[in-house]
């Protein structure tokens, strides 16, 4: 039998900053900045990950915790949240034969959450290079020694590659660029629909949609 919880919250708000109800902006991405720079300020830690839902051809569906490495300005030619992977890695393989997905952002100081679905599309090379510079050597290094989401014998095996693509491309910046490995990259999800969420009294959310239309974006709220 589930026990309920001894002292149940009918509804904490957020106290810092307090959740309050407010005016819908004419697009989702400007909201989302404002609430992503409030949770940069107020969560203890990694306010930029994310939960990533995939799923195979048949729709069997895995989720995973990621991060969100690019929101993309208002230039871009595609607007849309990227992350970066092992491509031969499980989501990998999933996006590849179902290039669709969810995310779900959840900061705890706020109380506030940010879904988003979509299509999926990868990265221009370009930019999985740019971005996979700017990692620590170590990460790079990680990412040659790692065959992700594949069965292995024991932390040593980890380590002992760990150390070959160390011999390999060497310990120090000196030792030259450590290059992105063909099997890795990013994707970028196009929302087709964003949800915003921020948690209020007694369960009396507020729930504000955005989805594209001919002419921009339009908003509605949902019940709680």
């Amino acid at each position: 039998m589930t026990t309920p919880p001894s002292a149940p919250n009918p509804g904490s708000a957020a106290s810092e900053p307090a959740n309050r109800d407010f005016v819908p902006p004419d697009e989702p991405f400007a909201l989302f900045a404002e609430w992503f720079a409030l949770a940069t300020a107020h969560e203890v830690n990694d306010p930029n990950a994310m939960a990533l839902a995939t799923a195979t051809a048949d729709g069997v569906p895995s989720v995973r915790m990621v991060l969100l490495k690019g929101v993309d300005d208002a230039e871009a030619a595609l607007r849309g949240f990227v992350f970066y992977t092992n491509l031969e890695s499980r989501k990998g393989g999933e996006l590849a034969r179902n290039p669709r997905a969810a995310l779900s952002l959840y900061w705890k100081s706020l109380r506030r959450q940010v879904r988003v679905e979509g299509p999926v599309t990868p990265v221009d090379p370009e930019e999985a290079d740019a971005y996979f510079a700017s990692r620590a050597r170590g990460s790079r290094i990680g990412a040659w020694a790692s065959a992700q989401s594949r069965p292995l014998a024991d932390r040593p095996e980890l380590e002992a590659a760990v150390d070959e693509a160390t011999r390999r491309f060497g310990p120090a910046e000196t030792d030259g660029p450590v290059p992105r490995p063909p099997h890795w990259s990013g994707f970028r999800l196009v929302p087709w629909r964003i949800e915003f969420w921020q948690e209020r009294p007694y369960r009396l959310h507020d729930r504000v949609v955005y989805e594209p239309g001919m002419s921009g974006w339009r908003h509605h709220r949902l019940y709680p």
